[in-house]
């Protein structure tokens, strides 16, 4: 009986037990090779939780009974990483693959085929574990590459992740071990995840990748446990101690004996040539995987060469992803819809018949204008053919099958399909409008505009409430949401006086913010957040803006003549001014402080393009630290374009910046430029 056994027995039990489990959880995640059953499993669990609950003393903080338990995190800390989290520039065919290769000969002045290690991109969330002495101490996330958020607790959730690592006999365990890795939720986890929560009335994930980020990031490690998540191990941090590992193959091999799980499709090539076979074979099996790919990795195996080669700015000379093509799919326009915008302008939408593509359902695509449609000639009744930029935003490639020849060409409506008024379009335009400032089509995404994160950001004041309050008639213009009180609130739909209270004091918080996020959130066309910025900046306060003239408004950086006369139209409209006179007196804004007036900081006069994904900020985020810095936003490169900021699948403004000879940057080197250095 237990009660029998002096201190030192139970703990040799218990780290027996210990011992057990962790062998069998190498062998069921890492090695996919179970030899247990899962009653037979559950048993060894239940025998090792009832032992630490009987004499806490012997439990230990690497134990697998401890993956969950910690109190939720009121916010994450912040982890250092010893050695930068770097991305990887893209290759996007084979041509440029073989570009890479030879840049890589070239600087390394050898003619031999270099020994790759191909490896399949997963599109998960790169995270960064630390164990120290075999034992799991720190995880982390990418973040901005240097700086990432502390999500231990969430990923000693995840069971493929070992909480002590194994003794291998080849050779010894690392005193310090950093490895990065791919968190991802595998498809079918996804698909019955999305099911459980559309059944319990929750939002539905957008595709796996969001569904693994969101669920590691939960404050509550109790929920990351509930979801399937999985992780594959794939590159080096800093290592002390232990084995000395020469190569990325053999570091694989490696972790591999240490418990940590890597991806089996992995491969060693002998050159670029069998680098591109590889991408052929996964492209050919990629829907097959149990996991989203978005293309492949190729790393010189060498680390004496990787060191050799070295890196430029964000990304290292010694790697590249190779994506895979964009996904396509066929399926029928059962209808061209029109949509109608904060502004007033009529987007033309394709409602389609409900297909799957890139992990996720597609039954809309925006067909943007009257000239797009002409050029592909798109009618109701067609096939189409569907691609996702990027694996993100629907559009249509062109037609595949016509329908009926008597099927009609599409023509914009003459009539508002929501309100009824007249649709106005300019000869030479594109965009064709809705004249009535009060429709309620605008009114709900003019709130919204409005109440977004970078205009006065109302937290709660989501779609489905605004459509309520724009329906209802409480809610007919901007100046009305300052009005509202909870007692009305608590009435709508999925509003209890909780969230009605929660939504009136995120209402009164925003009466506090700044003059630039006020002129963007009244949704003046031609004029976003930079504009909005520069009118603040230059004009000071809502009521000389309001008075200034199209030559006042032209002296304004970077305001051409047609958003000057946006502007003018804009403020010369009585409706407008009258609902702006109301929308100021019911919020009584107190304006603050706007951060650093261009002209100064480290950017003084530098004219910024920022092009492709961005990874350490929003696009928003960086435009403001631009700004912030005294630099001037563009959106289009030119001779007098200072620095193009590149991210990720940058695409004609990169190209058109080296024809021009104008620098290029990451964001990496922004963000010292930010900094003074």
């Amino acid at each position: 009986m237990a009660g029998d056994k002096s201190l030192e027995e139970l703990s040799a039990e218990a780290e027996r037990l210990r011992e057990q489990i962790r062998h069998h959880n190498y062998r069921y995640y890492v090695l996919d090779s179970p030899e247990l059953s899962d009653a037979e499993y559950d048993a060894l669990m239940r025998r090792l939780e009832a032992l630490e609950r009987a004499h806490p003393e012997v439990a230990t903080p690497d134990s697998p009974t401890q993956r969950v338990g910690a109190a939720p995190a009121e916010k994450f800390g912040v982890v250092q990483h010893r050695r930068p989290m770097l991305s990887l520039s893209n290759a996007l065919d084979a041509e440029e693959m073989i570009e890479f290769d030879q840049r890589v000969k070239r600087l390394l002045r050898s003619d031999a085929d270099i020994e790759y290690v191909a490896e399949i991109k997963l599109d998960g969330l790169a995270v960064e574990l630390v164990y120290e002495h075999g034992v799991f101490k720190v995880g982390s996330t990418r973040g901005d590459g240097y700086n990432g958020e502390d999500v231990s607790q969430n990923l000693r959730t995840i069971r493929s992740i070992p909480l002590k690592l194994h003794s291998p006999p080849s050779h010894r365990v690392p005193d310090l071990l950093e490895v990065r890795g791919e968190v991802i939720l595998p498809r079918k986890a996804f698909q019955k995840l999305n099911e459980e929560r559309a059944a319990a009335g929750e939002p539905v994930f957008a595709n796996p990748r969001n569904a693994a980020a969101g669920s590691l990031r939960q404050l509550d490690p109790k929920i990351t446990a509930k979801r399937p998540l999985d992780i594959f191990c794939h590159s080096p941090g800093e290592i002390v101690g232990g084995p000395g590992f020469e190569t990325q193959w053999d570091f694989l091999q490696g972790i591999k004996a240490l418990g940590l799980k890597i991806n089996p499709r992995s491969r060693l090539c002998r050159g670029v040539a069998q680098v591109l076979e590889y991408w052929d074979e996964i492209t050919a099996i990629r829907e097959q995987l149990d996991y989203e790919a978005d293309g492949i990795f190729a790393k010189v195996n060498s680390f004496a060469l990787q060191e050799q080669l070295g890196e430029v700015s964000r990304s290292p000379r010694w790697a590249i992803a190779y994506k895979f093509k964009a996904q396509q799919a066929e399926t029928r326009v059962n209808k061209i819809a029109v949509y109608v915008g904060r502004i007033g302008s009529l987007t033309p939408v394709a409602n389609l018949e409900p297909v799957a593509l890139a992990g996720v359902t597609i039954s809309n695509a925006s067909l943007h204008n009257m000239d797009e449609i002409k050029r592909k000639d798109v009618r109701e009744g067609d096939t189409v053919l569907l691609e996702r930029a990027g694996d993100v935003i629907p559009y249509v490639v062109r037609v595949t099958r016509q329908a009926h020849p008597r099927h009609r060409p599409f023509r914009m409506p003459d009539k508002c399909p929501v309100c009824g008024s007249e649709v106005v379009h300019e000869e030479g335009e594109v965009a064709y409008f809705c004249v009535n400032v009060n429709c309620p089509a605008r009114m709900r995404e003019s709130i919204r505009h409005f109440a977004s994160k970078n205009c006065v950001d109302i937290d709660g004041l989501g779609d489905k409430l605004v459509a309520q309050l724009v329906a209802k008639g409480i809610v007919r213009e901007l100046g009305d949401i300052y009005k509202l009180e909870a007692a009305q609130l608590a009435e709508l739909e999925r509003m209890g006086e909780k969230s009605a209270r929660n939504l009136i004091d995120n209402i009164n918080r925003s009466r506090k913010t700044t003059l630039d996020r006020l002129i963007n959130g009244l949704g003046i066309r031609h004029v976003g957040e930079h504009t909005a910025r520069q009118l603040a900046l230059h004009f000071k306060s809502i009521d000389a803006l309001r008075e200034a003239g199209e030559e006042q408004l032209l002296a304004v950086r970077d305001i051409g003549p047609e958003v000057a006369r946006s502007i003018r139209e804009y403020f010369a409209e009585p409706r407008n001014t009258q609902a702006l006179k109301r929308l100021l007196d019911n919020a009584r804004f107190e304006f603050q402080p706007m951060p650093e007036a261009a002209g100064r900081g480290p950017l003084r006069d530098k004219t910024v393009v920022l092009t492709g994904s961005l990874k350490r900020w929003t696009r928003a985020e960086a435009e403001q630290k631009v700004l912030a810095a005294g630099g001037r936003i563009s959106s289009s490169v030119s001779r007098k374009t200072d620095y193009v900021v590149a991210g990720e699948e940058a695409g004609s403004k990169l190209r058109k910046a080296q024809e021009l000879g104008v620098r290029v940057i990451d964001e990496d080197e922004l963000a010292r430029m930010l900094s003074g250095a």
